[in-house]
Formats: C-alpha cells, sequence, structure tokens
C-alpha cells in the first residue's frame, strides 16, 4: 500500500469532453490532481483554455490543479493562476530565458514549481535548476496533442534524473502516452505522478485510474 500511496495520478483534461465539464469532473474523483494542457498556439501548434475555464475548474473541484504551461512567456500566467487557487505549476525550459528567476516566482507564490522538458531537449540542461525545482516534468510524445505513441526516450532522462532525485527530493512527472502498459515500469524508474489523458478518457475513468494506480 505504502507504494501506491507515492504514485499520484493526473488524468489529463486535454482528453475529456469539455461540453461537460462539470459532469467529467465528478467522474475523476479517484484521481489525486488534474492536470491542465495550457496551450497558446505559439510555443506549441494547438489552442486549449484560458483563465476562465482553470477557474470554472477550480470551482467544481477539490482536487489539486497542476497547471502545464505550453506557452511562450510563461512568466505572464503566473500571478493569475495563483490567484485562481491551482497548487502546481510547470513551464518548458524551451520557453524562457530567465527560468530560475521563474521558479523562484512560482514558489514565492506558495506553489509548487516545475520545469518541463520537451523529448528533443537534453536532459543535461535542467541540472543548474534541480536544486530549486519540485518537480520536474518529462514529456513522454510531443507536445500539442493527445493521443500520441509513448517515447521510450525518457527512460533514459529518469536514469540520468535519479541520483539528482535522491539528493533534492523532488518529484518527478512523465507526461503522454501514459496507460497500464508502463505505469509499473515508469514509477519503478522514479516515476512519482502519472499524466494520463487518453488512457483515462476512453472508458470506465475510475477503473482507469484504479489500473494505474
Amino acid at each position: 500500500m505504502a507504494e501506491d500511496k507515492k504514485t499520484l495520478v493526473a488524468p489529463s483534461l486535454l482528453a475529456s469532453d469539455f461540453c461537460d465539464l462539470k459532469q467529467e469532473l465528478k467522474k475523476l474523483a479517484q484521481a489525486d490532481m488534474l492536470h491542465l494542457d495550457i496551450m497558446d498556439n505559439h510555443f506549441v501548434p494547438n489552442l486549449t483554455f484560458g483563465f476562465p475555464v482553470i477557474q470554472a475548474i477550480r470551482d467544481n473541484t477539490k482536487l489539486p490543479l497542476d497547471a502545464h504551461l505550453m506557452v511562450e512567456r510563461p512568466e505572464d500566467y503566473v500571478q493569475k493562476l495563483a490567484e485562481i487557487g491551482v497548487e502546481y505549476i510547470s513551464f518548458h525550459l524551451e520557453a524562457t530565458v530567465h527560468s530560475h528567476r521563474l521558479l523562484n516566482q512560482i514558489k514565492s507564490l506558495g506553489i509548487k514549481a516545475g520545469v518541463a522538458i520537451n523529448p528533443g531537449t537534453a536532459v543535461s540542461l535542467l541540472q543548474p535548476l534541480l536544486a530549486e525545482v519540485d518537480f520536474v516534468l518529462l514529456m513522454s510524445v510531443n507536445p500539442g496533442f493527445g493521443g500520441q505513441s509513448f517515447l521510450p526516450l525518457v527512460y533514459d532522462k529518469l536514469a540520468y534524473l535519479a541520483p539528482y532525485k535522491k539528493k533534492h527530493q523532488f518529484q518527478i512527472q512523465v507526461d503522454g502516452g501514459v496507460s497500464d502498459k508502463n505505469a509499473k515500469d515508469l514509477v519503478q524508474a522514479g516515476v512519482d505522478i502519472l499524466v494520463a489523458g487518453s488512457f483515462v478518457f476512453r472508458g470506465d475513468y475510475s477503473e482507469k485510474i484504479g489500473l494505474l494506480k
């Protein structure tokens, strides 16, 4: 049981029915947190939802909200997300030249701060920030759209992060192509938070979340 408690499941609302979000949130009661893919159609080729929708989500769930900023100028989003009441914010290393400053800005607002990297970005570029992060988000698909196939290259990144994680005690998220087929291997490789979209939202949500746990 202890191992299960350490592994959190965060369904990605990108895969949900946006026309029926209130009911979708009710069906996700077994989740540990909710992952919000915020896209601006600039950093990635897709546009998702903005602050009014995030506020509506906040008003209809007590689950922690995990805002994944796939946007240019992520620093412009942080204050408003804090006011809405999100508990986690991650931004892409590729999207800002002031990553250290932004980490500290997020943490100063009492929010857990994370840095995300795309599949094609070397994980070693995170090394100067690992003493400061609350979590690292490794993309196991190219960001922008749900339903993509899992990229196994993430396992090499997990192996690189392992000694730093032990030293600095940050969490690791993996997002993209996560399912019951790879969840166990990911957890054994050091993943703390499994972000899953299509897998959870196809079928019985509680059952799918249970399979991941």
